[in-house]
Order: C-alpha cells, then sequence, then structure tokens
C-alpha cells in the first residue's frame, strides 16, 4: 500500500514540478555522487570564464531536529496535497511523531537507503 502511495506522491511532485530539477537526494536514478559532478562541472565553467568562486558547504545533518513537524506540514499543505494525505504523512511508520518539546527526532531512512558521502550529510543515496 505504502508503495502504491509513494508512486502517487512521487508522479504529483514530477507532474507538477514541485522539486527544481537541480535536486539531487532523494532522488530516482540520482546521488551524492551525481551532485558533486554536477557542481564541479559548474564550478569549472565558472573558472574557465576567468571568475572567481567562492564555496561555502554547509551541514544539515541535524536539521530536522530543531523543525517542527507541524510547520513542515504546514508547507506541504500549498503543494495540493489534501489534508487526508496530510495526515497519512503525520502518521507514517517510520516516521517519528513529535518529542514532548515539540521538535523531531531525527528521522530514519527507509530500509535499505543509505546515508551517502560522509561528511557532507547531503541526505540519502537515490530512493
Amino acid at each position: 500500500m505504502e508503495q502504491i502511495i509513494l508512486s502517487a506522491i512521487t508522479r504529483h511532485i514530477q507532474d507538477n514540478k514541485v522539486i527544481r530539477p537541480s535536486q539531487h537526494g532523494f532522488m530516482k536514478g540520482r546521488s551524492c555522487l551525481t551532485n558533486l559532478v554536477s557542481f564541479d562541472d559548474k564550478m569549472t565553467h565558472i573558472v574557465d570564464e576567468g571568475k572567481a568562486v567562492d564555496v561555502v558547504y554547509l551541514d544539515f545533518n541535524k536539521a530536522f531536529d530543531t523543525v517542527s513537524h507541524s510547520i513542515v506540514l504546514e508547507k506541504l499543505a500549498p503543494h495540493g496535497l489534501d489534508r487526508h494525505t496530510l495526515c497519512w504523512v503525520k502518521n507514517l511508520s517510520g516516521w517519528p511523531g513529535p518529542k514532548s518539546c515539540g521538535e523531531w527526532s531525527e528521522i530514519q531512512l527507509a530500509a535499505g537507503h543509505k546515508r551517502c558521502c560522509p561528511g557532507l550529510s547531503t541526505g540519502a543515496s537515490s530512493l
């Protein structure tokens, strides 16, 4: 059942261009490696044009530890997800509920999905 719902949500996201084409993490056929290759290619072109490049790497590994579950759901709502789907997302098995302080605990990735590029914390390998 979850696979059917995942397929429907994925199709909605792709059909309505909710996620930018430059997104690599959590996208089928894309990974940390494709992200790094794409980034390196863009930086190489900029340097080849004689322009300066500054790069800042940010670690979002614990980003969801301090984000309110309800805020994430509020941000999902404008993207066309009805209240039943939002409720289903809120109650997904394996997703943490809010802690007593109202924050998320770390999201556990589905079985078989691994973090990639240790140290970069750019997300999971492609689904």
